[in-house]
């Protein structure tokens, strides 16, 4: 990684890539609002985000590097960051196959048995104040998954959409009840997981090179289980192949289809603090079939 110079007044996204790689842009071109991809000169294609948000960066980048400690599963190098920039190679685009999706389900078993000091724990050089995409993230440490779960991944978020007008306060007590009921119907006790901790599968990139490459973690010390729901929750390309690579290598404990509902409370709860209305109605049926258990 190059060392860091100063940024200039209003720095766009090439100027930032030749910075704090010292390589000379040659062309760029937009992939979204915050994403840029960046041709270098003598070197190869990056990709340049941009966020405004305080410690947003510096929490990325040691979720990135976390993920990448572990040896298991891939993601983009970075080539250099500073507060508002981060700038990491480029991954080619394939295809994804059920061959690359169950070599997925195995590394990302080992990722999570990698684990964590504690539930909620940040990378290392992490920040206990992170993101979610868009939505703040707080990494508090916990030994008790249930009430962790609920006291620093459900309820904050419960109350911030209460608050907003988006839950009503009737859905919230649904909620509230799941997570009252924690203790009884999380399953048998694990230890803390290295999550990637935002596993839509927007954050999967399938490779040319014939494997799943992880982008945009907010890792952290979590249950591996949460990982899972995520990828459920929006969709995965050749998931059941994904499931039986992380069965073959960690089975899940028993139960752990009829818990896919619970540990998906927390991410329908941040988007409907980002997104509203339909998410919240989700959140609440989630919280009445973990109810009827």
């Amino acid at each position: 990684m190059t060392a860091h110079t100063e940024p200039g007044p209003a720095e766009g996204p090439g100027a930032a890539a030749a910075r704090l790689t010292g390589h000379a842009a040659a062309s760029e071109r937009p992939l979204s609002a915050a994403l840029t991809e960046v041709a270098l000169a003598d070197g190869p294609s990056v990709v340049v985000k941009r966020s405004d948000a305080p410690g947003a960066v510096r929490a990325e980048e040691a979720g990135l590097r976390w993920l990448a400690d572990s040896g298991t599963v891939r993601v983009p190098a970075v080539r250099g960051h500073d507060q508002r920039w981060l700038v990491t190679d480029r991954v080619p685009p394939g295809r994804p196959s059920g061959r690359a999706a169950a070599r997925f389900g195995r590394e990302l078993a080992g990722l999570h048995a990698c684990g964590a000091p504690a539930f909620g724990a940040p990378p290392p050089g992490g920040t206990e104040d992170a993101y979610i995409g868009l939505a703040s993230l707080r990494n508090v440490p916990g030994d008790d998954w249930p009430r962790w779960y609920a006291e620093h991944r459900v309820l904050p978020y419960l109350r911030h959409a209460v608050d907003d007008g988006t839950v009503r306060s009737a859905e919230a007590v649904v909620i509230e009840r799941a997570c009252e009921r924690l203790p009884e119907i999380a399953g048998p006790a694990e230890p803390p997981a290295r999550l990637h901790g935002d596993l839509w599968h927007g954050n999967v990139l399938w490779g040319a090179d014939g494997h799943a490459w992880l982008i945009d973690p907010a890792a952290h010390g979590g249950h591996r289980e949460t990982d899972l729901a995520m990828l459920h929750l929006f969709g995965c390309p050749h998931l059941d192949d994904v499931l039986d690579g992380y069965q073959q290598t960690a089975p899940l404990a028993d139960g752990w289809r009829e818990r896919v509902g619970v540990h998906q409370l927390f991410p329908l709860l941040v988007h409907t603090v980002l997104f509203g209305r339909g998410y919240a109605e989700q959140a609440v049926a989630a919280a009445r079939g973990a109810l009827t258990r």
